[in-house]
Order: structure tokens, then sequence, then C-alpha cells
């Protein structure tokens, strides 16, 4: 121990050490509780603690750590005895941290010392409740530790006194602690999902490197520690039998200060970071009112069948072209606060419940959004450093929009066709948002009254640069799955999967966002514009993982350009480069809606089903943009007299971190919302399959709300195991860029495929199944006038048997060519399959007429469920080798304009069960009898018979029907 360092030997010092002795014991206990514990573990349970759900030895020879510390005894209780041990270092440790960091008014080390604090209390729930004893705890608390890790880590970097060895290892320690990470899930992914032998494995390295780093991390703080002296002192003298005086306050501050003598000023400022959160928060409002837009425009062409009018409200964009006007310019460059808060009208927009009031809302807000940032741009574009804060506050706000919308399943929380019944967070977000304009705005233009317009570059380029800019992020970025479901081609899986994936799509922005402001040199060349169209090629006109190369290289690119295009777009006349750009935008928009409505809209079939013109042209557009600012360079080069601007940087680190938060909120979400391969049937026991389609109108109900709540609590309270849905592809500007397939799926516990992908022209069709899909195949069926019509084939296997169901929408009533070249066409396919079958469909025809005898017929080998029930047009279920015992219609309340049709069937048990080739009467197979002579696993819920419950209950027979088989 080290001497004392008072002069006054009689002063009644017991202990004193030096403060590094806190970090070895931390160190040194820690480590010894986690490798005491393998070490136990490996030699008295072995093959058990590398045992998984999948594998075990020889394939997975490595334990993971939380194998290895909450499985067995006795190794967990060693592990528990010496991690208690290690909590009194680990609280000295943070203690002393904020000591050595603390100065008068910095509220920074406060708050990474509660931080601190927080994490170790997390620490010490994940590893005493473990995923034997709680599996959900378990995970809650161990999520929140990583997201605590981020303040400490980042803090401690931050507050680091003048050490450069210190600061050069917790850089190093950090990165490889966080770059881990991305290892760490994709093997998890390997094993969990793909079943790889001796995933695991890797990944239990991976897990203890995380152990190790983030151990040593903390192990740094000796290098600091050295400044500090911990004294114990007997103030009265107690532990030599007397009372001692103590020794005088004057001399404890004094030694207070000596200590602290070498804090190194820390760089950091909290009130600049809450700059940054307060920008990047309101840049994720503009896209949150921006992406809203689309949704409650589609809501009325949709319920109109046509064109309704209310589509003119797409042109709120243009709002920036008022600017042009000089005292409206001046009116709004000096009154921000004003305009941005009355954008905020977006989010109000959520308590007005009359559709066409809330649509107007909304379009006041997107109005005002996009004229207020135009106005800040443009009064900030003379300070290049304010000018890269607002950009990158835009931009990211794209990245924390993609981010909260794969947290709630592709809505957006604060959307005005969410409330808290299904999910929103509206009046938080509108709160927060508040604030945030308020923080936003509270520093005075830069340029007021009549601004002065920078001279050099075209603002007629650059409206075209904006233009294509504004519609690739919005169409392609504004949702990590949208790119996903573009190279998505059925089963087996050999391409990504979006809630598994969609991280690589996050990872992509975040390099071109700091390849934007870091190396704007590089990214505004032809060489980089090359790249990014050769990545758009790739998507376009490829499937699976290659084509998804391409998508994340256009991702790179477009969130890259994004900086130097706004910057230099920011510099000329707001009202050409924004309002023309907005204008712009929005003329691409139509014509990507047109590719898919051609059936529905004026000029339609000029640009039917041409999604690679959409995608040429956005590129052209973006290369216009380039093409100014390169020219603008090479008129600077020339002039070499003109001293050059420096920007102040500082704020990158908080756009850094920023980032870096997003991409692990992000991560955290993917964890929660990793598949649980929970696929169980309602009665298996009886070998029921319960089928049913359902035309579910793009998601929106007859109010305008988010319909994935109530769709999901029907098809569970009905125990549907396998359902078709219909007008389901929600991945264009006008329907958010939504899926709703994922939440179903994913609350349900169901297989999904979701059927041909958004560059495919279609209105969707969709399959959900609690049984695995063992192969799936995409059609599109002959449409030589008409809309297309979608059809999956996938082979599922239902309790060990191979049952064929095909997925099926035809095409409109107006076009009878179509309806019959597609009914031949899906009749010859389901002939094709030899094995029992489903079809799960909407065909347009009357029963018994037309179309209808060539889908059941010798051709299809398909039956009716009920040829009774003459009410129907739309709607049908059809099958063949199975046994049928039931068949139901129940209404669809509010949340559609189609109801959900049902059918129970018996799966033989084998080949000779099959009634494939049973040929008794129709009458007979067609008799129907009393429900109480049907088993009580085949027979559909009760709650739906008289009134039903939330307005679904059995309609047109007001009751199910059973059948003989």
């Amino acid at each position: 121990m080290a001497a004392p360092r008072y002069k006054d030997k009689d002063a009644g010092v017991v202990l004193s050490f030096g403060g590094q002795w806190v970090s070895w014991s931390h160190t040194a206990v820690a480590y010894l509780a986690f490798f005491s514990a393998l070490i136990v573990g490996s030699a008295l349970h072995y093959r058990k603690i590398v045992q998984n759900e999948w594998y075990g030895y020889p394939d997975e020879w490595f334990p993971s750590v939380s194998a290895t510390i909450g499985d067995r005894y006795p190794e967990r209780s060693i592990f528990m005895i010496f991690i208690a041990i290690t909590s009194g270092p680990r609280f000295a440790l943070v203690g002393l941290w904020y000591l050595l960091t603390a100065k008068p008014g910095r509220t920074l080390p406060k708050a990474i010392a509660i931080s601190g604090v927080v994490r170790t209390l997390t620490c010490g729930g994940w590893t005493y409740i473990t995923s034997t004893d709680d599996h959900d705890w378990h995970d809650i608390l161990m999520i929140a530790y990583i997201v605590f890790t981020i303040p400490w880590t980042t803090g401690c970097i931050a507050l680091s006194p003048a050490n450069a060895k210190a600061i050069k290892y917790r850089k190093y320690l950090a990165g490889g602690f966080f770059g881990t990470l991305v290892p760490l899930v994709y093997f998890f992914i390997q094993h969990k999902v793909h079943r790889v032998a001796g995933a695991y494995t890797i990944y239990a390295f991976f897990e203890w490197s995380l152990i190790l780093l983030d151990v040593a991390f903390d192990a740094v703080t000796a290098l600091d520690f050295d400044t500090f002296e911990v004294v114990i002192r007997d103030v009265k003298g107690a532990s030599k039998g007397a009372n001692k005086s103590s020794v005088p306050a004057a001399v404890l501050e004094k030694e207070k200060e000596k200590a602290a003598a070498v804090v190194f000023s820390e760089g950091f400022r909290s009130g600049e970071a809450l700059d940054i959160a307060a920008d990047v928060y309101h840049g994720f409002v503009f896209w949150s009112i921006l992406t809203s837009l689309g949704v409650v425009v589609w809501y009325f062409p949709l319920w109109h069948m046509g064109i309704s009018g209310f589509e003119a409200l797409i042109m709120t964009t243009v709002a920036p072209a008022l600017l042009a006007i000089r005292p409206f310019r001046s009116l709004v460059v000096t009154n921000q606060r004003i305009v941005h808060l009355l954008s905020l009208a977006g989010l109000v927009a959520y308590l007005i419940e009359d559709p066409t009031f809330r649509l107007f809302a909304v379009g006041l807000g997107v109005s005002m959004t996009c004229l207020g940032w135009a106005a800040t741009l443009y009064s900030d574009s003379v300070q290049p450093a304010r000018l890269e804060m607002r950009v990158l506050a835009w931009v990211i706000g794209l990245l924390m929009s993609s981010v909260a919308k794969f947290a709630w399943y592709t809505n957006n929380p604060i959307w005005p066709i969410m409330h808290a019944a299904n999910g929103g967070w509206n009046g938080t977000g509108l709160v927060l948002a508040i604030l945030a304009v308020l923080r936003f705005t509270r520093r005075a233009p830069l340029q007021g009254g009549n601004p002065v317009e920078a001279k050099g570059g075209s603002a007629l380029l650059s409206a075209f640069g904006i233009g294509g800019l504004f519609f690739g992020l919005h169409s392609l970025l504004s949702d990590t799955s949208t790119m996903i479901l573009w190279v998505w081609d059925g089963y087996p899986i050999r391409g990504p999967v979006s809630n598994v994936h969609a991280w690589y799509t996050i990872a992509a922005m975040t390099v071109g966002v700091f390849a934007g402001f870091s190396r704007p040199a590089l990214v505004t060349t032809w060489t980089a514009y090359g790249v990014g169209s050769l990545g758009a090629a790739i998507l376009t006109l490829n499937h699976q993982w290659f084509g998804y190369y391409g998508a994340l290289t256009l991702a790179a690119y477009l969130m890259a350009i994004s900086v130097p295009l706004i910057s230099s777009a920011s510099k000329k006349s707001p009202a050409v480069t924004f309002g023309l750009g907005f204008l712009i935008y929005n003329f691409v928009v139509l014509f990507h809606v047109w590719v898919v409505a051609y059936a529905f809209v004026p000029g339609g079939p000029l640009v039917r089903e041409r999604t690679d013109w959409v995608m040429l042209t956005m590129m052209l557009l973006i290369g216009a943009g380039v093409f100014d600012l390169i020219s603008q360079q090479a008129k600077s080069a020339h002039k070499h007299a003109a001293p050059r601007r420096t920007t102040n940087t500082n704020h990158r680190k908080y756009h850094l971190g920023a980032l870096g938060v997003l991409n692990v909120l992000f991560l955290c979400a993917s964890f929660l919302r990793f598949p649980t391969n929970d696929y169980k049937p309602y009665h298996a026991e009886d070998r029921v399959l319960t089928a049913g389609i359902w035309t579910i109108h793009f998601s929106l109900d007859n109010d305008m709300w988010s319909s994935e709540y109530r769709m999901r609590d029907l098809i569970k309270e009905l125990e549907v195991d396998v359902v078709g849905l219909l007008e389901s592809d929600l991945q264009r500007i006008i329907m958010g860029n939504r899926d709703t397939t994922q939440f179903l799926a994913e609350d349900l516990g169901m297989y999904v495929d979701y059927g041909p992908g958004p560059n495919k022209h279609t209105w969707g069709a969709a399959l959900l199944s609690k049984f695995p899909i063992l192969n799936s195949t995409h059609h599109l069926l002959p449409s030589p006038v008409g809309e297309l019509a979608p059809a999956i084939h996938a082979t599922l296997d239902v309790y060990g048997t191979a049952v064929d169901v095909f997925v099926f929408h035809s095409g409109q009533e107006e076009d009878p060519e179509d309806r019959r070249l597609q009914s031949e066409y899906l009749a010859k396919l389901m002939g094709s399959s030899p094995r029992p079958s489903i079809l799960l469909s909407y065909l347009v025809t009357n029963p018994l007429e037309g179309n209808y005898n060539t889908y059941v017929s010798d051709v299809s080998g398909m039956h009716d469920v009920d040829p009774t029930d003459d009410d129907r047009w739309c709607e049908y279920i059809l099958f063949k080798g199975l046994r049928r015992t039931g068949y139901a219609r129940v209404s669809r309340s509010t949340i559609t304009d189609t109801e959900l049709q049902a059918a129970k069937f018996v799966v033989p048990a084998s080949d000779s069960d099959s009634v494939s080739t049973w040929t008794a009467p129709k009458t007979l197979r067609n008799r129907r009898i009393p429900e109480d002579e049907v088993s009580e696993g085949l027979r559909f819920p009760a709650m739906f018979r008289g009134e039903g419950v939330r307005g679904h209950h059995y309609h047109v027979f007001d009751e199910p029907r059973y059948y003989n088989f």
C-alpha cells in the first residue's frame, strides 16, 4: 500500500491505497467470475453446456456465456458469488470516475455517472435472472445494459483526462466492442434461423469477446486513477483507543483539488448534444409528416375506386415555390419558429376523427414543413458549419424514421393513421416535436429580411437533383423492408428477410451519411455516380442476395450524395431548388404509382409495368444535380485567389453519436423482433387445417386507421391456420411503404410469403401459415389489358403431409378476356399438382357460371367448398384431396370492404387415406350435418354467433356450415 501523503502521521490514517487498485480489483474479480464458471462448467458438464436447441457435441464444442453461467450447479453459484463481489469495486469505479471528471457547472459527468450506475444494476439483472429463469426479463435487462453502455462508453471517451494512452485504448476497445456486435448477430441468425451446425460455437466466441472487451474498457481507468489516493481515516481515534479530532476540512478540500488538477477539459458540451438531438428529431418529424401524406391521400381513391380529387393535395409539397415572392420570403425567414410550429399540424391530425379534415390537417403540415425547412436551409447557407448541421439533421432524421418504422412493424408511431388503439405514440411524439422545434429555432436566422443568394451553379439542375434524390430516399429508404421485398422470390429462402437482415440497410445508410460529410469530394464524382447507378440496375434486374447487394450500394450512395446535393441547393434560390424540386419529386411519385395503377388512371397504359423507367428517371435527375456539383467544383478550382472558408466540424462527433445510438436501437428492436419459431396450429390433435381468405384493402379501415391490430384479433379468434391476404402490397409511397404481413406473422406465430414484390406491379397477394412453407413460387397471370393478377403456389408441410395452397387475385370485372385467360392458366396450374390442394382466391364471377366452371373443373380437379352458397362474387375457397368439414363467413366490421371466409379441413394421415379419388355423388359429398355431430376440435368458435364481438359475426348463413366430408 502507498505511504500516507499527510504530513501529520497522527492524523488517524488506517489505510490508504492508490485509486488504480479499484480498477485492478474490478477487472480481476469480473474475469474470475466468468472464467471460473467456464472452467468448472467445462469440467463437470461440458457436453450439456455446449448442447443447444439444434445441435450438440461435436458440431458445437464451445459453450455460450448464458449456458455457462446460468444453466448448471455449481458453476452458476460460483459465478454469482464472484459477480456479487465485483459489484463493490464496480460502484467504486463509477464513483471515482465521477470525482475525476466532475467540474462546476457541467452536467455531462453526472449523466455519465448515472448511466454507469444503471448499467451496473442492469448487469446484475441479466446475470442473476438467466434466460432459464425468465427469458423476457433476461432479454430486457441485457438490452438495457447494451443501451446504457452507449452513453457510458462515449461519455468516458469524451471525458477522458489528458492521457493519450488511455484515450487510445478506450477508442480501440469501444470500437472492438460495438464492432463485435455485427458478427455476433450474424452467427446468431445462422444458428437460430438457418440452423447451421457450428454457428453457435462461433457466436459463443464473439459473445465471450464482448465480455473481455467490456471489462477491459473499464480496466483502462487504472491509467487515470493513479492520480487518486483512497484514504481511510479514523476521525475519532477509535482504532487506537482515542478520540482524535478530525483533519480540518480545508486539508481534505486541498487534497481533492490536487486529485482533480489533471482533469482535462472534456471538449463535450451537453447543450450542443441537445441541439443535435433536437435537430435530428425535428428531421424525423419532417419525414414522418411527408411520408404520411401519401397514405391519407390514398384512402380517398381507394374508397372511391378511382380519382377522387383529393389527390391534388400531394402538391402541398411545392410550398417552397412561394419563397420566390420577396416579401413572403422575408416573412418566413424571419419567423421560422412559427412556420415550424405550424408544420406540427401534420402530427396533431391524429386527433381529428373525420378522414377529410384529417387529410387537410396533414396537407397543412406538409406545406409548412417543406416551406420551413427550405427557409431554414437557405437562411443558414451562409455559414458552412450551421448549414451542414441542418442538412445532417434532415438526412439522419430519415434514418431515424426507418428505425422507428422497423420497431413498429413498418408503421410510423406518430403517423395520423395511428392512435393508441393500434400502437401509436402520437401524444408523446407531439410533445417531443414541440420541444424539438423550440430548440431547433432558438438561434436567430443568419440571413434575415432579404437574403443575398450565393452565385454559382445552376438552380435548375439543383432542382432536378433534389427531385430525384427525395424520390429515391422516400420510395426506397423510408422503410428498411422495401428493397428486401424487391428481391424476395419465395421459399426456400435464398435472400434477405425483413425482420432479420434489415439492419444491413441501416448500416449502408449510416456509411453513406458518414461518407457524405467526411469525403464529399469522393462522393461528388462521376465514378461514385456510376457505382450508385450500377447498384440501381442490379436492384432492378436481380433477385435474392445479388439484387440486395445492389440495393445496399444504392442506399449508401443516396445517403452520401444527399449531403452535398442539399447543401448546394440551399445556397441557390429556394423557390427553384426546393419549390421546383418538390414539383419534380411529385411527378416521379405519380410516375411510380402509374406503373401499377395503369388501369385506373389517364395515360396509364403508356407506362404500364415500367419500374425500370422510373429508376432510370430517378438516376438521371440525380445525375443532373451531380453535374451541377462537379461544374461548381471545376470553376472553384480555378479561383486560387479566393480564400477557402473552413467549416467548424465540432458538431460531427455528435452526429456520429446519433448515428451510433440509432444503429444500436435498431439492433435492440431487431433482437426483440427476432423470430421465435413457435409455429403451432390450433387443433393439431384433430389434424385440422383452418384456411381463410381475406381482401384487406391495403390495411386501412373505413375510418382511415391502420387496421393490423384488428385484423390480428379476428384471425386469432377465428383460429385460422392458413390465410391468404389480397390487396396486401403496401410498399409504395402512396401506401406508406408498409408491410402488414410482418406484424401479423410475428404476432400470430406464422410463416409468411409476401408474394410477388412491389416491383412486380400487382396489388399484392400474401400467404400466412402456421405450417412450414417447403416451397413457393410466384406467378403473374395473363393480363393483356387490365391489372396484373398475382398468384402464389406454395407447398406446406401439414402434419407431415405435403399440401399445396394457391392464393390468387384475378383481374377486375371490366376486362373479361383477362379473367378468362387467367382462369385457364390457374386451372392448369392447380391441375398440375397431384397433392391435396386449397385455393384461396378472389375470382370475380358468379357461382356455377362462366369462369367458375373453369376453376371448378376436371382440368383443375378442384371442388367448391360450398356450391350452394350463391351469395358470392369475389371470394372463393376451392379444394381437393382433403376432408372438408366446415365453412363460415365472418363479417368484416369496419376493417375492410370484404368479409373473411374460412373453411376447415382434415388432412389425410396417409396417401391411402386421401379423398382425392373419391367419387361419391355431389349430393352425398355436400350433405350438411348438425353441429352437435361434429367433434369440438372441428367446430368454429362460438363467440361469433348472434351479434358476435366488435362487429364480427357469422352472416349470410348466420352460422357455420358443417359437412359429412
